[in-house]
């Protein structure tokens, strides 16, 4: 391992690893889909072959995030039954509110994202993680990232440009075009739909929160309270969806994108990772029933001045966005 990455790079553990993640990991995270969900199911947009050949040598895997623990640990599941691929896992600094957190999930494939320190610390850490992630795609090497930095509380999921540039901060040292550097690390959209999500009502409850004060930060304990109730809550239907990778689109566009200014150009491909997702998303019915649902996590909110009209609003939103934008997205298949 090269040093520059000490500080945030996935421990390699070798033969170690692999026997821990069949005989420990797999078991683990397969008992909690049992316990968890309804069902478990990796499908694809498109042509499953075509699909699977764009992961023939390793795919960066960017998703919508709906759970800050689970998102990443069934998709590694459902990757390595499939495809015996364990992705590289990017999980926030912030999360590590105690002291073992961080070694256990270095342990299994993860890898610091650091979100914390002075604007020209950031830019230092972003620079370290572009090369870092850099280095792993050309050793062949999966990975899963976030398509924004935390979750999007209302559903609405968008990728965020910063993300994009992070991404690929070490191709611009080396003179790499935008387009040339973003093709490196051959980019496979994953849409994530939970029928059910288990944070649902502490999403509406720190919506209130921020609305009420602009002020308020989100404390380590509720970053762990949101990974208890994510791991442990009840998620109905999931679904992964595969879709093409991203270089498809860029080599029949290039033309085109090659005419607009590099910021333009991070903001088109924003937007087709976003379409891709959208496109992908399973629908899930909703009946009377569900609204029933709604009233038992709006009573679950627990606030001093609680505004039952806005989180009740604001969970519904959380559900209909991703429909939204569903049915308004314009993806027309791999190009």
């Amino acid at each position: 391992m090269l040093r520059p990455y000490k500080h945030i790079a996935a421990y390699r553990t070798g033969w170690l690893l692999a026997i821990t993640d069949r005989l420990i990991i797999a078991p683990i995270l397969r008992r909690f889909a049992r316990k968890t969900t309804q069902s478990l199911t990796l499908d694809y947009l498109g042509n499953q072959q075509a699909i699977e050949e764009d992961l023939r040598h390793g795919a960066f895997f960017l998703t919508n995030h709906r759970d800050i623990c689970m998102d990443s640990a069934f998709l590694s599941l459902l990757m390595w039954t499939r495809y015996n691929i364990r992705p590289y896992i990017g999980v926030g600094n912030n999360l590590f509110g105690k002291w073992w957190i961080e070694h256990f999930v270095r342990f299994n494939r993860a890898f610091v994202v650091i979100r914390d320190g002075s604007p020209r610390e950031l830019l230092a850490h972003s620079q370290v993680l572009s090369s870092y992630l850099r280095y792993l795609r050309e050793r062949g090497r999966s990975i899963w990232l976030a398509q924004r930095e935390g979750r999007a509380k209302d559903g609405n999921d968008r990728t965020q440009p910063a993300v994009l540039k992070m991404l690929t901060l070490s191709g611009s040292e080396e003179k790499l075009s935008f387009l040339d550097a973003i093709k490196q690390l051959n980019i496979c959209p994953v849409s994530i739909s939970y029928e059910l999500d288990p944070c649902d009502y502490l999403k509406a409850r720190e919506m209130q929160l921020k609305r009420d004060d602009s002020a308020w930060i989100k404390s380590k304990e509720d970053d762990i309270l949101s990974m208890r109730t994510g791991i442990e809550g009840q998620k109905g239907r999931v679904v992964y969806r595969l879709t093409p990778s991203i270089n498809h689109w860029i080599d029949a566009h290039r033309s085109e994108l090659e005419t607009k200014t590099r910021n333009e150009q991070i903001q088109a491909v924003a937007d087709r990772i976003d379409q891709q997702i959208f496109a992908a998303y399973e629908i899930f019915e909703r009946g009377t029933e569900f609204d029933k649902y709604i009233e038992r996590r709006l009573a679950m909110i627990d606030l001093p001045h609680k505004d039952e009209a806005f989180l009740r609003d604001k969970l519904y939103e959380m559900y209909n966005n991703p429909v939204k934008n569903h049915e308004n997205c314009h993806f027309s298949g791999i190009i």
